[in-house]
Formats: C-alpha cells, sequence, structure tokens
C-alpha cells in the first residue's frame, strides 16, 4: 500500500528552501501542495495580489509535486480535501486569523511550523511576562535568543509527489495600472535568492534616497519566497557591518508581535487618547484603479480633504519629495525606506488626514503590504501606535531632500518638472501645517 499524502498548505511562505512544513511533509512521504485565495479576512490590496500570482506561477513550475489551487473559505477546504485524500495536514504558521488556523488544527490535527519570523510572538516577553511594546527592549530580548541559537534554515528537500491531479485557477482581470510592475519587480524565490546574492550589506544604507542601499528584499519576504532565518544566516556571517540592517529585520519580527497582541490595528488607534483626534476622515472613501485614487459615492462638499488627499495618492502636492515618492509608489509597488516616512508625515500631521487612508493607499499599492508591518508603520509615523514616533516629530519634506537627497537625483527621477512653471506650489503652509498640527498633538498630550 502506498503511504497517505501530505497535504502542505501554502500561504505566505511560497518558497522550497527552508520551508519547514514542505520539508515535514516530504520526510513523511508523497506530498500535495495546496494554494487557498481566502475569502475570509482582509482582501489583497490590488499589487500585493498581483505579485502573489506571479510568485504562485513560479512555486508551481519549480514544486515536484502536484498543486492545487481553489478559492473560499479555507475552514471548508482544507478539511473536507484532507478527507477525500485521506492525508495528513501541514503549513507553517501565520500570525493573524489565528482563530481560523485553530479550527482547520483541530478539524485535521494538523502540524504547524515556525519559519515566517525569526522570533515566536510568545517567545519574546518581558521578565514581567508580558509582550514588549517598546523596540529597543524587545530588540535586545529577541537578539539574546537568536545569538543564543542562531537560525539554521534547511536545504530544499527532495519530494516525492502525490498521486493526485494538479488544479489551476482560471486567470482574473488585473487593474490597467498594475501593468507597470513588471517591469520594476522580479516574484518568486529565485527572484528573492537573486536579490540576497546581490546585496552588499556593507553598503547598506536606508536613509539614502540616491543610493542603492537597501536590499530589495522585502517583498520577497512578505510572501516568503525567502525566509528571514536564510536572509539572517547569511548576511550576519557576511560582515561585522551588518547590524544595522539585523535590526531592521527583527523591527519586522516586532511589527507581527504587536500585530499578534492587537489584531485590530489597521482600524483602530493603539493609544485610546488618539480616537478623538482631529483627523480628517471619510468611511466610505475606497481605493479604485486610478491615480486619483478614491472614489466617493456621495461626495462631501465640505471633504476638502478628499481632493488633498487624491493630490497626495497622484504625487501632485507641490512638495518635490512627497511627489518623488508617491510616484516611485505608483511605477513601481514599491518606495524608499526614508520616502515613506516622509510621505506619511506630510499626510498625517501637514494635512491633517487620517492615517487609515494613507493605510489603505499603501494596502493597495505597496507589493510588500502585510497586515502587520503596514498598519504598525502607519500607527508609528502617525503618533498613535506603539514606540510611536515622537508626536513632536514632523518631518519636514525640504530638509530631508537636502540631507537625504543632497544630489537630487531621487526628486529628478520621479518629479522632473520641478524646476519649471508647470510645477505647483505646496498646497500647504510647511510652516503653518506643522505648528497646528503640534497644537492638535500638544491637546492629546495633555
Amino acid at each position: 500500500m502506498p503511504s497517505p499524502p501530505t497535504i502542505v498548505w501554502f500561504r505566505d511562505d511560497l518558497r522550497l528552501a527552508d520551508n519547514r512544513a514542505l520539508h515535514w511533509a516530504a520526510e513523511r512521504g508523497p506530498v500535495v501542495g495546496l494554494f487557498i485565495h481566502e475569502t475570509v479576512g482582509r482582501p489583497l490590496g490590488s499589487a500585493a495580489a498581483w505579485w502573489q500570482r506571479k510568485s504562485l506561477n513560479e512555486l508551481r513550475k519549480r514544486l515536484s509535486a502536484p498543486l492545487i489551487e481553489r478559492r473560499g473559505d479555507p475552514r471548508d477546504i482544507v478539511p473536507q480535501l484532507a478527507r477525500e485524500l485521506g492525508a495528513a495536514v501541514t503549513w507553517n504558521r501565520r500570525y493573524h486569523l489565528s482563530d481560523i488556523d485553530a479550527g482547520i488544527t483541530h478539524a485535521t490535527g494538523a502540524t504547524t511550523h515556525p519559519g515566517y519570523l525569526l522570533t515566536e510572538p510568545w517567545h519574546v516577553r518581558t521578565q514581567g511576562g508580558s509582550p514588549y511594546k517598546v523596540f529597543s527592549p524587545f530588540y535586545r530580548a529577541a537578539l539574546a535568543l537568536l545569538l543564543d541559537a542562531p537560525p539554521s534554515p534547511l536545504p530544499m528537500p527532495e519530494v516525492t509527489p502525490a498521486d493526485v491531479e494538479p488544479e489551476a485557477l482560471p486567470a482574473v482581470a488585473e487593474p490597467e495600472w498594475v501593468g507597470t510592475l513588471g517591469r520594476h519587480n522580479q516574484p518568486g524565490e529565485l527572484g528573492g535568492v537573486e536579490k540576497l546574492h546581490a546585496f552588499d550589506v556593507t553598503h547598506y544604507d536606508n536613509n539614502d534616497l540616491g543610493a542603492a542601499g537597501t536590499s530589495g528584499l522585502s517583498p520577497h519576504l512578505r510572501f516568503g519566497e525567502i525566509s528571514p532565518a536564510t536572509v539572517w544566516s547569511e548576511v550576519s556571517g557576511a560582515a561585522e557591518e551588518a547590524g544595522a540592517f539585523l535590526r531592521q529585520l527583527l523591527w519586522r519580527d516586532f511589527a507581527w508581535h504587536r500585530f499578534f497582541h492587537v489584531p485590530n490595528m489597521a482600524t483602530v488607534n493603539v493609544r485610546g487618547t488618539f480616537e478623538r483626534f482631529p483627523w480628517e476622515w471619510t468611511p466610505r472613501a475606497e481605493p479604485s484603479s486610478t491615480p486619483r485614487a478614491f472614489a466617493h459615492a456621495e461626495m462631501d462638499p465640505g471633504a476638502q480633504h478628499l481632493e488633498e488627499l487624491a493630490a497626495w495618492q497622484s504625487g501632485r502636492t507641490g512638495v518635490p519629495l512627497v511627489d518623488a515618492g508617491m510616484r516611485e509608489l505608483w511605477a513601481t509597488g514599491r518606495m524608499h525606506n526614508r520616502a515613506r516616512m516622509v510621505t506619511g508625515s506630510w499626510l498625517t500631521k501637514n494635512l491633517g488626514i487620517h492615517w487609515r487612508h494613507g493605510e489603505e493607499w499603501f494596502w493597495d499599492t505597496l507589493v510588500d503590504a502585510d497586515a502587520a508591518s503596514n498598519a504598525f508603520n502607519w500607527q508609528w509615523v502617525a503618533g498613535s501606535g506603539d514606540d510611536a514616533a515622537p508626536y513632536f516629530r514632523v518631518f519636514n519634506p525640504l530638509t530631508q531632500q537636502k540631507k537625504y537627497d543632497a544630489d537630487g537625483s531621487y526628486v529628478a527621477r520621479w518629479v522632473p518638472e520641478t524646476a519649471t512653471p508647470f510645477y505647483p506650489e505646496p498646497m500647504v503652509n510647511i510652516t503653518e501645517s506643522r505648528n497646528t498640527a503640534l497644537a492638535a498633538y500638544g491637546d492629546i498630550k495633555d
């Protein structure tokens, strides 16, 4: 009698190397892969969905086992498929939708594995046993764990295919604007490995806008095309200068740990006092597929912030560095880390628009948008989240441009008309809007 198969439920782990669930299944016998386009939870944004489709196609080409692709509620699909195939079930853990995974584990007896983070949320705790809310002590505690037990990535396993027919869903229509993403991105495990091998950590700089000093790994980590353990293992042994980059990997862990404990972070201010902060907000605004971005069922004549929001989204604020960042995002699905902070500060502090509008736009247009980092970082820059930027920190986009785009190459690439009569004046006065923001933040602080 042949051995019963094991279903490997792929989620945000679209890789073969250092995939603990796939490795565990391969050691048991025949393997069948499963990927579900889930109809529960928050739907992916357009750019991330584009990346996921491309990455899934790459996985299908390289996986020597059949891959079944379904759409629906995994609480129905996984147990039913396990019964039909007489199969065991395994997956690599995720740190949201835990109630859904718990129900499927109960129904199937699934075996789960770590691999999406460097540290598990229940392993990094204060001396009192509570989760950390401030990054610096979290970083020291997590680093101590990693130094004590360094990550040890697993090799690519030898996979025996189960005798099951593969299934693929029909192609779906994509928004027209995502067509530009392919010119700037290479989804898939091989693309992630190529990025890692090309990355020189001795020149890492996530602040210099004009230099190629970042790794470019964020979307590959987001979809699990390369594991953080693999990145940590290779980079930490490559150079003594790796500390700043490794700290950013643990910032990613920190965001997910906080999201694990505060799962409504994308919609609710972590600091409750900010529920009364006077941000402009329109609940019915929804992302659409044009640079104008937000469609309104009933336009409120007094909602001036919607016009300002549209200008911010399309990179036409009259502030060169802000516009450069937003145009880079629209064209590539990416944005430089320094530009993310500046554009977020401009929206929430100078324009006084709710961080949720920014979070929703980034969710729809970033190829690396994930549930934790997107919400966590928006609340960080807005001042409403855990270990947030001090409320009085309002990034001056002109000062930031002089400091981090000294030769002007970043702005020149994305906003070439800045030195012409066709470029508009800033939509609000930088100094006056900063003072207004500080007064509002001061009221919250008091």
